[in-house]
């Protein structure tokens, strides 16, 4: 869905949390709309009000990164990585470095995020309820003009928000959390993950044009804001459902491919404690590569170095150094290795194919058994494409 663009605020559990420019947008408008709210149930204090509607917006966005950590979390607790979390136009993603590979997990995976939302509606409208009570929860959650606190106000918008949230993602429409519910039910009742994927995707494409019709009767009933919305999110959903049944149809074609199938079995790597300069000449003079994976003694992998890095280090000291001192480190998670084991359809979105053009392929020793270019993963799948 996103480029991979976004602008990086940091890390939580070590996964990258990023915002697409997509995201300001809709930050600006639901400050925007909240301010007027805000101003009607205090008015007279439009600071008070532009606070608020900042903190609910601001707030609104936290429960939308829990809704992905949600699905995060579960899918690392399954053995799939996750590439990072992106908050932009309608709402959030968290993007899975490779398909899930069992019902069971897909199931898992995709209940978490709306788990948590409930979890949030539930808890938003329990301490409204206790700090006023639950009418004047359920009045605010209908904008109407109640006498209350900034508190109570900021909670009701909340269990309003999430509700809609949750409403919309069980929707049972690919790539939807409820589409991906559907998936894996048709997943296990079939036996067939591409036919499952391919059910959803209809449901999808049916939820996004309908989703597009009711936008139409809202802009009919003028009111233009709700209905080009609705119409905008419709379209979105529909298209996105058929990219998604097309994808299914190529990843199925690839099923079989792993990374050592694609692999380059006789790669060469610099040992750790090689000097500088004896890496510099019968390894980066020799071959011409911009850079060399490192091994330990056990030849297992631990990091990647470049010409750069070496060149960095004066000519008189380069035969003191080792390599190790210079090289960019693998820590398990840096994007620079994938197993034997793992589909190739996992690569295409491999971090390291778009930063160094290769993944390192290991054993589950960490053991250094071949490298991954992205020449042979275009050419392993211009084979799988249908004549």
């Amino acid at each position: 869905m996103l480029g991979g663009g976004s602008i990086r605020l940091g890390r939580i559990f070590g996964i990258r949390i990023g915002v697409d420019v997509s995201w300001f947008l809709v930050l600006f408008l639901i400050i925007w709309q909240l301010s007027g709210w805000y101003q009607e149930l205090f008015p007279g204090e439009d600071t008070k009000a532009f606070t608020l509607a900042v903190v609910s917006a601001l707030l609104f966005f936290l429960t939308i990164l829990l809704h992905e950590l949600g699905h995060a979390v579960v899918a690392i607790r399954n053995g799939i990585p996750i590439l990072g979390i992106d908050l932009w136009l309608f709402g959030g993603v968290a993007k899975l470095g490779r398909d899930t590979d069992s019902p069971g997990v897909e199931f898992r995976v995709a209940v978490a995020g709306p788990l948590v939302t409930a979890a949030i509606l539930g808890a938003s409208f329990a301490v409204g309820t206790a700090l006023s009570s639950s009418d004047t929860v359920l009045h605010a959650t209908r904008f109407e003009d109640v006498h209350m606190g900034g508190t109570v106000a900021v909670l009701s918008y909340l269990t309003l928000v999430n509700f809609f949230v949750l409403f919309f993602n069980l929707i049972p429409g690919f790539p939807l959390d409820g589409g991906r519910i559907a998936r894996a039910i048709a997943w296990k009742i079939t036996g067939d993950r591409y036919r499952a994927t391919r059910f959803a995707a209809v449901l999808g494409r049916v939820a996004g044009w309908g989703m597009v019709g009711v936008g139409g009767l809202f802009l009919i009933r003028s009111d233009g804001f709700t209905g080009i919305w609705l119409i905008f999110i419709g379209i979105f959903l529909a298209q996105a459902a058929r990219s998604a049944e097309a994808q299914a149809a190529f990843s199925d074609r690839i099923d079989h491919l792993r990374v050592q199938d694609v692999m380059d079995a006789e790669p060469v790597a610099i040992p750790e404690q090689l000097p500088l300069d004896r890496a510099e000449g019968e390894y980066f003079l020799r071959y011409g590569w911009a850079w060399f994976p490192v091994v330990d003694s056990g030849g297992r992998l631990v990091g990647v170095v470049s010409r750069e890095a070496i060149e960095s280090v004066p000519d008189a000291i380069r035969g003191g150094r080792p390599t190790a001192s210079v090289m960019a480190r693998d820590d398990g998670g840096s994007g620079l290795r994938a197993q034997l084991e793992d589909p190739l359809e996992a690569l295409l979105t491999h971090e390291g194919l778009g930063r160094l053009g290769a993944v390192m392929a290991v054993d589950r020793d960490g053991v250094l058994r071949g490298i991954v270019t992205i020449d042979a993963v275009r050419r392993a799948l211009q084979g799988a494409l249908p004549a």
